[in-house]
């Protein structure tokens, strides 16, 4: 299982490059506007969560971060430690709700989904490359390497290089590691704001706002926010 997630994802990463190369796949160049957001957080949530925005928004323009690594490394502890993980219907009274990073830093928590996400837009607007990321949807295993048990997952992969392993950035354990370091990670698809991948395939099965409803909601909610992922 281990090697068929890293062909997987490698298969994922190559597919984006070489559909961006050609044409056939344009690239996100994301955007925020951080001020709106600010606004949105101090009208709608209080002077806290605006402070939590203005925090975010220096993180993503930092000067001294000038490697990627450590951009990774610092927009994923962000939310590892200012949200607490916790189910929809606690957070939402919903039992599946998308949140936009905006909506996860005002009630402080978020399930995997809510992570992922955040992590994923952040570094969008951070300048990382479109095709260097993928949201993706797994089964994690618990209980242990024996056990049978598993429960739906998802988490953010990391690609540098089409051949190059990819790194896991995950609220379940807070380390960036390696797929290799993660056999308790089974893919079954992945998605961005550009395309979606069933586990297996080489390119693009669908539109991801047609077959992702949620997604979509939270691309549209994200834009009203001044913070727009599909510019």
């Amino acid at each position: 299982m281990l090697h068929a997630l890293l062909t997987h994802l490698r298969r994922l990463y190559q597919a984006a490059a070489l559909a961006a190369l050609v044409g056939g796949l344009p690239l996100v160049l994301a955007s925020a506007d951080g001020a709106r957001m600010e606004e949105i957080a101090r009208t709608r949530y209080g002077e806290a969560v605006a402070a939590s925005v203005r925090d975010w928004r220096a993180l993503l323009v930092d000067p001294a971060i000038v490697d990627e690594r450590e951009r990774l490394s610092r927009v994923n502890a962000f939310f590892n430690r200012r949200l607490r993980f916790d189910d929809d219907i606690n957070i939402w009274k919903e039992a599946d709700y998308w949140a936009t990073p905006l909506e996860s830093m005002a009630r402080g928590a978020g399930d995997c989904e809510d992570f992922a996400i955040a992590k994923y837009a952040s570094l969008l607007v951070a300048g990382v490359p479109s095709e260097r990321l993928r949201l993706i949807y797994v089964r994690a295993r618990i209980g242990g390497p024996q056990s049978s048990l598993s429960q739906a997952h998802m988490v953010l992969g990391y690609y540098p290089t089409p051949e190059a392993e990819p790194l896991i950035l995950d609220n379940l354990v807070s380390e960036i590691r390696p797929a290799s370091r993660r056999p308790d990670l089974f893919p079954i698809f992945s998605f961005t704001s550009e395309g979606l991948w069933v586990q297996g395939a080489s390119a693009s099965s669908a539109d991801p706002t047609a077959r992702l409803s949620r997604w979509r909601s939270v691309l549209q909610r994200m834009r009203t926010e001044g913070l727009d992922l599909q510019k």
